[in-house]
């Protein structure tokens, strides 16, 4: 069966967003493409996104053949709440913590830093439900909380001799799908901050994303110059 424009651009559509969810690599994705816009048949498409989900699920592929649902940063935010938690709280005395990676923190997260210091980062995690409170208290010591530019939160602490606030280094819109969270606690000769970044994964992903959406632009110049050449 021949293959329409609109077909081939569904198809290019769902290869976009694999690459922007992390499931392709860059290199995979261009040669994916390529062949997308040479293939003339059903049969020759159909291949191409055997092995990804819909554009902006988690679940069956577009074939039928199993995939692993996204995880962290590369998952929706619906896919990311709800689920039971790993951890509800850390603690650190002479020494340290870190809570990092696809962890789930629970509803009610209580951290505890003397003479020691604590990580907590929310860029790759999942939440036991849509609104959680992280108290934070540290003596002498600090807390570091990292969270994705896209989360709703609130910081709400004290500091006595120390500090208790929020930085922002990456741009980014709160997302009205994604979990409130709200920083709370107390800082005594120490201090607790928050600052919103942008995971590595995160931002590679993005790069290669607007890198896909360069080479389709591209792509697409290509095929328009060809057709006012045909039409000269």
């Amino acid at each position: 069966m021949r293959a329409s424009d609109a077909e081939r651009e569904r198809i290019a559509e769902t290869l976009r967003e694999a690459v922007a969810e992390g499931r392709l690599e860059m290199e995979e994705f261009e040669q994916r493409l390529e062949k997308t816009y040479k293939a003339r048949t059903h049969g020759e498409l159909e291949p191409l996104v055997r092995d990804l989900p819909a554009p902006g699920t988690a679940g069956a592929p577009l074939s039928g053949a199993p995939v692993s649902p996204a995880t962290g940063s590369a998952a929706r935010w619906a896919d990311r709440i709800g689920k039971p938690a790993t951890s509800g709280g850390a603690f650190a005395m002479w020494g340290g913590f870190g809570r990092r990676g696809n962890w789930t923190v629970g509803r009610k997260f209580t951290a505890f830093a003397m003479w020691g210091g604590g990580e907590i980062d929310l860029r790759e995690a999942n939440f036991e439900d849509r609104e959680v409170v992280i108290r934070c208290i540290t003596i002498m010591g600090g807390i570091q909380v990292t969270v994705p530019p896209e989360l709703n939160v609130e910081v709400r602490g004290i500091g006595f001799m120390g500090g208790f606030g929020e930085r922002a280094k990456d741009e980014g819109v709160p997302s009205p799908e994604s979990p409130r969270v709200r920083v709370t606690g107390f800082a005594l000769m120490g201090g607790v901050g928050v600052e919103h970044k942008r995971s590595k994964a995160e931002r590679r992903r993005l790069k290669e994303a607007e890198r896909a959406r360069e080479l389709d632009r591209e792509r697409g110049r290509g095929r328009l110059e060809k057709g006012e050449g045909r039409l000269d």
